[in-house]
């Protein structure tokens, strides 16, 4: 039988161990059950979740049909600072408290962006590979402009945006953005509507949350209107981009090459024909690690479920709408 007063249910976690969890979660009486859910069916996680008084997920899709059956959950607390793999309507209008931690790896997302911007910029991956097969030129970089003076579009101006948009800055780009929720920054930075940043930035550095709105904002017609010279940056979530589109738009040359932290599928098949490409760079969604924000993230995440399971509410709760349908 459970010897805890509350059960706290991870459904997913690649973190090397659970100490950071558990030391905060002995404030209170809990048991807690690690489940590996991501490619589980949908009746397991509804069954392994159904009974939990607190959900901590990382990539596991909570759905309406997971959330419906839950008979006591109190809050549904996600690793991460995005929440797209949580029907946030459905626990809202279950009762259901949803928590992210949105100050979690600024630096390290807004370091790898530039960084990828680099290597990009000055075709590290290509000449790696080239000297390791035996070539010693650097004539199959060319042409490779100055990065001082060039243009850098921001997509989606939050904290992680406005951190590599100020790195960009420092490196003596100029910097312009689009962020239909944002008008005005302390940055010395310029708004330009969509159109304008695709046709006009060298570097095009993705930081929106995937929604409805952004899902495959990057398509065919956007490549399209990018610059030949330009790279894309994606550091944020992988359905923004089309990558067919992506694809075609690299192979044609349409635009001049991409740098990738996050895929579509994940990990994507080694037939996807992207991973052929010499213009095209990509890490394993990796932009968001080291080993602060690592301990970081699975400290706050805990002290959410803390929190809540306490009678309170969590720092960063995305659903506040929620505390006006509890009883």
């Amino acid at each position: 039988m459970s010897s805890g007063r509350f059960k706290v249910v991870i459904t997913d976690s690649y973190h090397p161990t659970l100490e950071a969890e558990r030391e905060e979660l002995q404030k209170v009486d809990v048991d807690l059950i690690l489940e590996q859910c991501k490619d589980k069916p949908l009746d397991e996680i509804i069954a392994i979740t159904r009974d939990a008084d607190a959900i901590m997920v990382q990539h596991a899709s909570i759905t309406r049909k997971v959330i419906e059956h839950l008979e006591k959950c109190r809050i549904i607390a996600r690793y991460g600072v995005g929440f797209d793999n949580v029907d946030i309507a459905a626990a809202t209008e279950c009762g259901i408290m949803v928590s992210n931690v949105p100050d979690y790896c600024i630096d390290e997302v807004s370091s790898h962006a530039i960084a990828l911007l680099m290597a990009c910029s000055r075709k590290i991956c290509l000449l790696d590979n080239s000297i390791k097969s035996g070539q010693w030129t650097y004539r199959i970089a060319e042409p490779i402009p100055k990065l001082m003076g060039q243009t850098l579009g921001i997509v989606g101006l939050g904290r992680i945006g406005s951190a590599a948009a100020k790195k960009g800055l420092g490196l003596g780009m100029k910097v312009q953005a689009y962020d239909p929720y944002v008008s005005e920054t302390d940055l010395d930075v310029s708004f330009v509507d969509f159109d304008v940043l695709l046709r006009t930035s060298d570097f095009i550095s993705l930081h929106p949350p995937l929604t409805d709105e952004t899902r495959q904002m990057m398509g065919q017609d956007e490549f399209k209107k990018m610059k030949n010279g330009a790279f894309l940056i994606n550091t944020a979530r992988g359905p923004i981009v089309d990558g067919k589109a992506l694809y075609e738009a690299l192979k044609t040359e349409e635009i001049a090459g991409a740098g990738l932290d996050v895929m579509e599928d994940e990990p994507p098949s080694q037939d996807d024909p992207l991973l052929k490409l010499d213009n095209f760079t990509i890490t394993p969604h990796i932009a968001w690690y080291s080993v602060d924000s690592q301990e970081l993230l699975q400290r706050e995440t805990a002290r959410a479920v803390v929190a809540v399971l306490n009678g309170g509410k969590p720092r960063s709760l995305v659903n506040p709408e929620v505390l006006n349908r509890k009883q």
